[in-house]
Order: C-alpha cells, then structure tokens, then sequence
C-alpha cells in the first residue's frame, strides 16, 4: 500500500536532512501544509528550533489577488512559516523523490472567529465558538471553496487532502481546554454541535422548525446531561432519545445537506483550478452526524465528489468498512494512523494495523506525523514499512 506521511514545512525549512530523513522512511507521498490552524510543535530534530508557535490559522504561500478587498480572506504565517514556506519545502521534498499533496485544513479557524464573529457556530445557549466557522453562510462558504482551491492546487503538487470541510463543533483542544468535566457521549456532543446562528435559523425553518423552539428543545433535552446522566444509547439512538426522533432527524437533514452541497462545491472549485489528474481526497468519518477535523459524510455520496477519503484509524480500523463496502473502483481509502507514541499513537503496531485496514479495504496509509515523532517512533515506522 503506498504511504504518506503528513509534514509541516517548518519540519522541512533550515533543515537540510529533513527530506532525505522522511524519504528513507519508506513512504512514497508526504502531505505537506498549506494552509493550517493555530498551533504549538514540537521539531525534535531541527538544527535551529524545538518549539514552533504557529499563532493563528494561516496559509503557507503568498495568497493571490482573489483576495483584494475581500473582508473573509486567508492570513499570512508570521515568522513560523514565512513567504511562500509551502513551495520552499515542497521543492526540497521532490528533490527527495517524494510526492508532494497539499494538506488543507478550512471550516478551523480561531483568528477568523476572533476578528470576524457573526461567522462562528452558536450554539443552542447563544455561546459562540470563534474556532468553527458555521458552513451555512454564504460569505463563508465563498470563503471555503476559494481557500480550498487557491491552497490546494499549489505548484508542484499532484494532489490534495481538505481537512475540516464540513460542520466543527465543541470537539476542539482550545488553549487549555477545560471541557472534560462532563462526559457529553455523542448525543451530547452533537447538541452542543448544533448551530443557531442567523443562517442556521433560517435553515431550520426551510425544514419546518422554528429557531428559538429548537434552541429551547436543545437546552432542555442537555438538562440531564449537566447533572451527570448520560444517555444509555449512544449513537444516533442517544441523539433521538435526548431531543425527540423529529426534531433530530430535521436538524440532521439540514445539517447532511449544507455539509453535502459545500463538499461539492469546494470539490467541483479545485478540479477546476488543478490540472488533469489531480486527486481530491477529503478527511472524512462515515458517520454523518459526527464533528470536527474528519467531518462526517455519507459515504456514498462522498466516493461520487472526491477521488477518495482520508479516514481516522486511531479508534479501530472498523471506520473504513462503511467506505470499502460501497465497492467503488479507483477509489482511495487512506487508513489514517498516529505514529507519535506521546500523542497516544501506537508506531508499534502499525504493521499489524495496516494489514487488518488492508483486509478491510484500505488502499493506502496515512501517517500523522513525521516531523513531530521521536526519533525511536520514526526508526519503528521505517521497520514497518519496510516489511509491507
């Protein structure tokens, strides 16, 4: 199965081994940042750093003039990433013999939220969350689709993996997060996912529900979750059982349809800017309703846009059968599996656990992440890779 390892370009940036260290890996593709979220880094190896402080989300590259005079628009990196960082390292990675696809990340953005708040999810008491983008707004998704294709088909790249292109909701590690106190499931999670801002108002009533009824159902409906009771069902069942089947069918149809019309969009946008043969692959979890980085899709419906799916592994392997079961040929189905053992990954087992994602389906594998791995994970990786 061919590999990719996910990099930073400042793994890669003033580290003149960088490339050479990841090809011997045994990987074939790396897929390098474009356009990331705020973050903090570890870079154990780099001759001139330890610590990366990326301060908000950013692209990685001098955005074009499809921007000027826009009020949404792409930041700049600061010193951590800066001029066009992404192409410095993509350079350096092909002279490597690796295959250089774009890493997208896009409805994740703190900076936006903070300067720009009426764009953010609210939820069902009025809290906003800055770091999610609320997909329904039309300014928004104009936002998305034009990042999605300005950051993904940049030169030299062959392909793209757009992650966070659907809802996001409280499933975030903000600074310090301090939101572990109650154990929400995913019934609770997926209350606190629902959005009621102007757009989303306006969506729910295209449905037949009032805004401020289905806010005041949502608070209700979590009452029991506050003081510790967590429903027994969980899934889509707990969801039913907390707020009414009818009211949580409606808000998922509303939801499954701005998510489903924006992946299309975003998709149809960057075959459009990229040459033939360019692969759209989109991080994604087979459950619809579910949140966050890897949003939740059909899977069918997916596998007709996108050349194929990234899919989170680090739970089970059992996420990729909803994908390998729609049979569709050509398709890409990446078995995403974190090899950082600090960051609970497991590079140990990452030869058994590709052999069972391959019984279930998996063509390829995805590796988070080769900058911020130890040097012993690293060396454990490049075993397993070499018995594949």
């Amino acid at each position: 199965m061919k590999a990719s390892a996910f990099v930073y370009p400042w793994d890669v940036n003033g580290d003149p081994e960088a490339p050479a260290r990841i090809a011997a890996l045994g990987v074939e593709q790396v897929t390098l940042a474009a356009a990331y979220h705020s973050t903090r880094a570890l870079t154990p190896r780099h001759p001139r750093h330890r610590i990366v402080t990326a301060e908000h989300a950013a692209v990685h590259y001098p955005a074009d003039d499809r921007w000027d005079g826009r009020e949404l628009h792409p930041y700049p990196a600061g010193d951590w990433a800066p001029g066009d960082a992404f192409g410095e390292a993509a350079a350096a990675l092909t002279d490597a013999g690796l295959e250089v696809h774009t890493w997208v990340v896009l409805a994740h953005n703190s900076r936006l939220g903070a300067e720009h708040p009426g764009t953010s999810v609210v939820n069902a008491y009025g809290d906003r969350y800055p770091w999610a983008p609320c997909i329904a707004q039309p300014a928004t998704r104009a936002y998305l689709t034009d990042l999605a294709a300005e950051a993904a088909v940049r030169p030299g790249a062959r392909g793209t993996e757009l992650e966070s292109l659907g809802w996001y909701g409280l499933q975030h590690l903000h600074a310090h997060d301090k939101t572990g106190g109650v154990g929400l499931g995913d019934a609770g999670q997926y209350l606190m996912a629902l959005c009621f801002c102007p757009a989303c108002r306006e969506g729910y009533g295209r449905h037949g529900l009032d805004g401020d009824e289905l806010a005041a159902a949502v608070r209700t409906a979590l009452e029991p979750v506050w003081q510790g009771v967590t429903p027994s069902d969980g899934g889509w069942t707990g969801v039913e059982k907390l707020l009414g089947e009818t009211l949580a069918n409606t808000t998922r149809a509303y939801r499954d349809e701005t998510a489903r019309t924006l992946q299309e969009t975003a998709v149809r946008a960057v075959r459009e800017a990229a040459p033939e043969g360019f692969q759209v692959l989109l991080h994604a979890d087979p459950v619809s309703y579910h949140v966050g980085a890897n949003p939740g899709v059909d899977p069918a419906h997916i596998l007709s846009v996108a050349d194929g799916v990234v899919v989170p592994c680090a739970g089970g392997t059992g996420t990729l059968t909803p994908f390998a079961r729609q049979g569709r040929e050509g398709a890409v189905i990446a078995a995403n599996f974190t090899v950082v053992s600090g960051m609970g990954g497991s590079p140990g087992t990452l030869a058994a656990d590709a052999s069972e994602a391959r019984g279930l389906g998996a063509t390829e594998l995805r590796l988070y992440h080769a900058g911020l791995a130890s040097d012993d994970d690293l060396e454990t990786v490049r075993s397993a890779l070499a018995g594949r």
